[in-house]
């Protein structure tokens, strides 16, 4: 294992520590793995809260700021942050109005997010609900879509929800929209080679130099076909089948989508494939709103990409393109 740690065990806490003191503006630690807004919760305002493994930057702590998120807690590499840590980011998200808790569907995050709604409710008084991304196609099919596994969904659920908090709509319809936005993702992702978690220092899985495995997931989960690489265009327009044969798109419809690279895809070949999903969208006669092509839900040094997608109408498209800030994306 080659990474720049000085001890596995402290890998978490100290990537924290220089998160917080490189992003002061955005970001503040008032407990142990809790991240929280700079400057508080907001009164009156419904508070946004995740959580979820370490590994995944810019999710889950990355898109805490105006217009996002309120708080989030952050456990190991790959686990789950405990029942506490998660009342905490409640607690510090509270701004009076209830707090949404917002977060992809990962059975030991459910447990303990779960554990913390009740927590805060008998020992703070403070109001929850819950709104689980579940936008991975492949992890379960369309009949049984609850179980599926929630990825790269959750950044636009995030700008969302986060943009209908701001206009200090109740906990209700915060809710709402966050389970709309969640409702409209659909994503899927390809891998060419593993990563290797600091406390395990073995890889995550193994591929061959010449394969590829289609459907993975982000933290090694089996996809649904291996075998050689394929070219970029290929490999695009199968993802791109994938998910439109899940959410089927009418011409005329307008969608966001987002080329996410898993860690240690160059952004080159991140517009390789845009260009493929803005052609391939153009011949069915779809608009692209606000693209993302980049970083922003990896899979520690992980070579890979996923897409995702997300159906707009005109109120989840106002709510995309309100003002929001963090340190990895910025809407003016």
């Amino acid at each position: 294992m080659k990474k720049i740690l000085n001890a596995p065990s402290a890998y978490v806490d100290e990537m924290l520590e220089g998160f917080t003191a490189a992003h002061p503006e955005y970001y503040r630690q008032p407990e142990p793995r809790v991240i929280a807004r700079a400057g508080g919760a907001t009164a009156g305002k419904v508070g946004i809260v995740t959580g979820g493994g370490s590994g995944h930057l810019p999710i889950f702590t990355g898109y805490v700021g105006p217009g996002f998120l309120d708080a989030c807690a952050i456990g190991d590499v790959f686990a789950s942050p405990s029942a506490e840590q998660m009342a905490s980011a409640i607690r510090q998200a509270d701004g009076g109005a209830g707090v949404l808790r917002l977060y992809g569907n990962y059975g030991g995050d459910v447990m303990n997010f779960d554990m913390a709604g009740e927590m805060v409710d008998m020992e703070n008084d403070i109001a929850t609900t819950t709104v689980l991304l579940a936008d991975d196609v492949v992890s379960a099919p369309k009949a049984e879509a609850a179980k599926r596994r929630g990825v790269a969904g959750m950044v636009y659920a995030f700008k969302i929800a986060g943009a209908a908090a701001e206009t200090k709509a109740d906990l209700a319809e915060v809710t709402r929209v966050a389970q709309k936005a969640a409702d409209a993702c659909r994503s899927i992702g390809m891998a060419l080679s593993p990563c290797v978690v600091p406390q395990a220092g073995k890889p995550t899985f193994t591929l061959g130099e010449d394969e590829m495995e289609m459907g993975m997931g982000i933290h090694g989960e089996p996809g649904i076909w291996r075998d050689k690489l394929k070219p970029a265009d290929a490999i695009t327009d199968e993802m791109v089948d994938r998910l439109v044969d899940d959410l089927p798109l009418e011409r005329g419809a307008r969608v966001s989508v987002l080329v996410n690279s898993l860690g240690a895809t160059p952004l080159e070949e991140l517009y390789i494939m845009y260009r493929r999903v803005k052609a391939r969208f153009d011949g069915m006669g779809v608009s692209i709103v606000m693209p993302l092509v980049g970083r922003y839900a990896t899979s520690m040094e992980m070579t890979g990409a996923t897409l995702t997608m997300i159906a707009l109408d005109d109120e989840l498209e106002r709510h995309l393109r309100a003002p929001a800030a963090c340190a990895y994306w910025q809407v003016a």
